[in-house]
């Protein structure tokens, strides 16, 4: 059971060492520490897919939250080696750790898996990411349901921190890259606006003869010379990145195929002159429904976001490509007559598993009759 001020799993050992979650409401949980040993703060958020730990840790988009993973065994296939394949990480979605800490049911202090490389514990202790174990993840997603995500922290040994609120705090920054880097060598050239881009969109880029030019989120990419815009996810409040929204918004007069995926989505909205707000607990998980707009098509898919595109602001020039069958959220719009067109979802992440990826093949199809 949770409540205001309320217990749960009382740790065992030394009390001294003890660890708990608390949620600004005052709720707090009490587990077993198997992360780094220090308190931090964030916003509680949970995700409820089955797998995929390590890519969820490293997906740039989770910058400033606490992770909740509601699948009740965490960390029994370890975690990867760090292999590069065409310049980033084989197996991660970004080179660094970006959640502020990980809160699981049940930790699994062995791994067993062909492709392990180390534990999990060990992983994050290296990257200095808080963990607590012992808590009833489904019974606090729960909450976060009813009540809406909100800030929280990780107190370990009574050593106490403030509240963050991530509303405010331009995470992006934090993550996008600081320089321009190219991967590959193909015929078409897509800048990709990096508001914490996961290397998976990289992957599925390089894979169609695209060379990706990588810049920074408030660069001003109008001076290039590209055949294609491709705009990244990312964590954070989407109005707090003005330069971004300034630039689309020009890009937007021209004829280029433009592309966007989650954050991307908010942005291209953004800078169509449309809305976005936040939603009560977001959309986390591997097995978000989606509907096709004018068609019966529907999609299992992969996400990880906290806003959304108020589709009513739009004007008579954009249309919604696809809704969210579980709340009808927006989960992507398209221009009538230009070649833009963004998703709200992950088409790269595999859910369906390879459902969406199509999407891909879209985009580069609009740049090849761009250049007709």
């Amino acid at each position: 059971m949770t409540g205001k001020n309320s217990q749960t799993n009382l740790h065992s050992g030394n009390p001294k060492q003890s660890i708990r979650l608390v949620l600004q409401d005052g709720t707090t949980f009490v587990g077993q520490s198997f992360g780094f040993n220090q308190s931090v703060a964030g916003e509680v958020v949970f995700n409820t897919a089955m797998s995929g730990y390590p890519e969820s840790l490293t997906d740039p988009s989770y910058r400033g939250q606490i992770l909740v993973l509601t699948y009740p065994l965490i960390g029994n296939y370890g975690v990867p080696p760090m292999i590069r394949e065409h310049d980033v990480l084989k197996y991660f979605e970004s080179e660094n750790i970006h959640t502020k800490a990980l809160v699981v049911s049940e930790y699994s202090a062995e791994a067993s898996h062909w492709n392990s490389w180390k534990t999990l514990s060990q992983w994050l202790v290296e990257n200095k990411i808080p963990a607590i174990s012992g808590i009833d993840t489904r019974a606090l997603t729960s909450y976060i349901r009813e009540k809406g995500v909100m800030a929280g922290k990780i107190i370990f040994n009574d050593e106490d921190v403030e509240f963050d609120d991530t509303d405010s705090i331009n995470l992006v920054d934090q993550v996008s890259t600081k320089e321009v880097i190219t991967y590959g060598s193909g015929q078409y050239k897509v800048v990709l606006v990096d508001c914490g881009v996961k290397t998976n969109i990289i992957r599925r880029l390089l894979q169609r003869d695209v060379t990706v030019i990588r810049v920074p989120w408030n660069h001003n990419f109008l001076k290039m010379e590209y055949d294609g815009l491709f705009i990244s996810n990312g964590p954070g409040n989407p109005k707090m990145l003005t330069a971004t929204i300034s630039n689309l918004a020009k890009a937007i007069d021209d004829n280029k195929p433009i592309f966007g995926i989650c954050l991307g989505n908010q942005l291209l909205a953004l800078a169509a002159g449309g809305d976005t707000y936040k939603l009560k607990y977001g959309h986390r998980s591997h097995n978000q429904p989606v509907r096709m707009l004018n068609s019966n098509q529907c999609f299992i898919t992969s996400q990880n976001h906290g806003f959304a595109t108020d589709i009513s602001t739009l004007g008579s020039d954009w249309e919604e490509l696809f809704v969210n069958l579980n709340d009808q959220t927006n989960e992507g719009i398209r221009h009538r007559s230009k070649p833009i067109f963004s998703t709200q979802f992950h088409p790269e992440a595999s859910s369906g598993p390879t459902d969406t990826d199509f999407l891909f093949d879209d985009f580069v199809e609009l740049i090849k009759k761009s250049q007709l």
